[in-house]
């Protein structure tokens, strides 16, 4: 008898996980019918039930999956964002921190100018912080700059530096986007990426001044690494740093 019962457990649990499979396949196939009427048709086009007949199903599907239309829109967004982590990845070689950073620009540009209603949903809106995708995303963006701030490149403080790459990136591409074909200069993207770079770096490494604000921007870019200190050194050093770092 007990046999059985583990037996019927065993089997509900199967059924249960094929039946969770089904329901996460049918919300891809929702959402990536839903992206592709946002990419071909605008972001009018994706109604509840254009989406439902585009993707096969019956309107109650999309209310049981997504709860309404701002739901399902949301959900667009996070497969954007996770479209948009697939393009990107960290260069494991030695290239120079400062190129790194001009590449990455160009790749979220390159992006947004080649999904321009997607990249609408996903940024014209506040940035939705609680995406998994976009979360990741931040990740390698930090990984870039305080590889900028160990070395000394960096020009301004960290949460500084992240507002102004998201700036010049999406002002970059949603400025392109509404400008005529005719006006649409390429000298644009590349003026503002500059304006970037010279706005959040140094043209040579901070620490090799003799002031100490860029000695103490990469010291405290490089105080989690350590582990000879204890909490509350670190807090007091972390603020003496910073102290340091906004005296230029």
């Amino acid at each position: 008898m007990a046999s059985s019962s583990h037996d019927g457990d065993g089997v509900a649990a199967v059924e249960s996980d094929t039946a969770a499979l089904g329901r996460e396949q049918l919300r891809q196939r929702i959402v990536e019918a839903a992206a592709g009427l946002l990419a071909h048709e605008g972001r009018d086009a994706v109604t509840t039930r254009a989406v439902a007949v585009a993707a096969g199903v019956q309107p109650p599907a999309i209310y049981r999956l997504f709860g309404d239309k701002d739901g399902l829109l949301d959900a667009v967004a996070e497969h954007g964002f996770a479209r948009f982590l697939e393009t990107k990845h960290v260069d494991p070689g030695p290239r120079h921190p400062v190129e790194d950073l001009r590449a990455g620009w160009d790749l979220a540009v390159e992006f947004g100018l080649a999904n321009p209603a997607l990249y609408t949903l996903m940024y014209s809106e506040p940035a939705k912080e609680t995406s998994a995708a976009f979360k990741a995303g931040m990740e390698i963006l930090m990984g870039r700059i305080r590889r900028l701030a160990v070395g000394g490149w960096l020009r301004v403080d960290e949460e500084l530096a992240v507002t102004l790459i998201h700036a010049t990136a999406r002002g970059a591409v949603l400025t392109w986007l509404t400008l005529p074909e005719e006006r649409r200069d390429p000298a644009l993207l590349t003026t503002l990426r500059e304006s970037m770079i010279a706005a959040v770096t140094s043209q040579e490494p901070a620490v090799r001044d003799s002031g100490p604000a860029g000695a103490a921007r990469a010291l405290r870019a490089a105080l989690p690494e350590q582990t000879v200190l204890s909490g509350a050194e670190q807090r007091l050093l972390t603020e003496w740093l910073d102290r340091l770092a906004a005296g230029d």
